[in-house]
């Protein structure tokens, strides 16, 4: 039996957004619980079933036993390159050339026969290169012992999409359309100026320097998600446990949403943009540079909504507070400046803060 990668990322996906859709009733104050712990029992489940716990933390259990693998191919500087694994880290670099450089090393704690039962096969064709793992009777015969670590140089113009069940994966200065997700593990990228997607289920998703024209996407179901220069046009970002920090940030459409964490946002507007920042156990704050015009709509069922930038509410301009006296100071509809973009604020329970940078 071969345990089968896109089958349990499609049933983990779907399960982690159902979770999240049942979560968004701020009547509930212990929805985060119950998701919570949704969330774990499933990804739990599914990950023990196929035995990927054993293998990654089955390193730590008597001497290592290793395999290495090296092959190059060649694929073309605008080619496509992909990589699926089971247990184990995988890194990709962009760099010059028209080769992709796969190098791996196969680990196990237990028998070193268990090595030759895991295979990493590598399918190339034209301006396409498809790497991935694959297990031997996956589960039965101990061989959920191994794991793989993968390092791999590509052109840096090639699109990379990487997946990965149990290991973390991090993707830097690829020049070409960047996807990248893991069942359990972080996710980085760094210098990746076309990220489409960086997702994982349970572990950190961390961005620095990416820029897009299209719309990017950055989620965890259990963990932050964090990002700092990003460029692009729009972005989808969420956690259901877990903070979201989008740090120096330029975008035109933003969707920021959190069942239990904070989320913050620094950067600019864009005159008719459109922000919409959820969460419902957690804090929402945002600092702002730039003079952009906002309408803002805010509200917070158990906490304050405070703003260092002068608001005009109902005709009345508090520059203090941000707030006319006697106006509840848990939902507020406001205008700054021209008010050409729109800012819409949600928490159940937290405090909403709009700073000046």
């Amino acid at each position: 039996m071969r345990l089968r990668l896109p089958v349990l990322l499609v049933t983990l996906a779907s399960i982690a957004a159902a979770a999240e859709a049942q979560a968004q009733n701020p009547a509930d104050p212990d929805v985060r619980i119950v998701v919570r712990d949704v969330v774990r029992d499933v990804v739990t489940t599914h990950i023990e079933r196929a035995g990927l716990t054993r293998a990654y933390q089955g390193r730590d259990r008597g001497a290592e036993q290793t395999e290495r693998f090296s092959r190059k191919v060649k694929v073309g500087r605008d080619g496509r390159v992909s990589v699926e694994n089971i247990a184990g880290e995988i890194t990709v670099t962009g760099g010059s050339g028209d080769e992709v450089s796969i190098e791996a090393v196969k680990r196990t704690r237990r028998d070193r026969g268990e090595l030759a039962n895991v295979r990493i096969i590598v399918d190339d064709r034209a301006g396409r290169v498809d790497v991935r793992t694959e297990y031997d009777r996956f589960g039965r015969n101990n061989n959920d012992g191994v794991s793989v670590d993968y390092t791999i140089a590509v052109p840096s113009g090639v699109a990379v999409d990487v997946k990965s069940i149990s290991g973390n994966v991090k993707v830097s200065s690829v020049q070409g359309a960047v996807r990248a997700e893991s069942v359990s593990g972080n996710v980085t990228t760094a210098a990746t100026p076309r990220l489409e997607l960086s997702k994982s289920v349970s572990g950190d998703v961390v961005l620095t320097d990416a820029g897009t024209d299209a719309d990017l996407t950055a989620t965890s179901v259990s963990g932050n998600v964090r990002a700092n220069g990003l460029k692009v046009r729009a972005i989808d970002a969420g956690s259901v446990s877990g903070d979201v920090v989008l740090l120096n940030v330029t975008c035109e459409r933003l969707g920021i949403k959190s069942v239990s964490g904070n989320l913050e946002y620094s950067g600019t507007l864009a005159r008719n943009g459109r922000y919409d920042l959820n969460t419902h156990s957690g804090s929402a704050r945002l600092t702002l540079s730039g003079s952009t015009g906002f309408e803002l709509t805010a509200n917070t069922f158990s906490g304050s909504i405070r703003s260092e930038l002068p608001l005009t509410i109902g005709g009345d301009r508090d520059r203090d507070t941000g707030r006319r006296r006697g106006v509840n100071n848990r939902q507020i509809r406001a205008t700054f400046g021209d008010g050409s973009a729109a800012l819409t604020i949600r928490t159940f329970s937290g405090d909403i803060v709009i700073a000046k940078r």
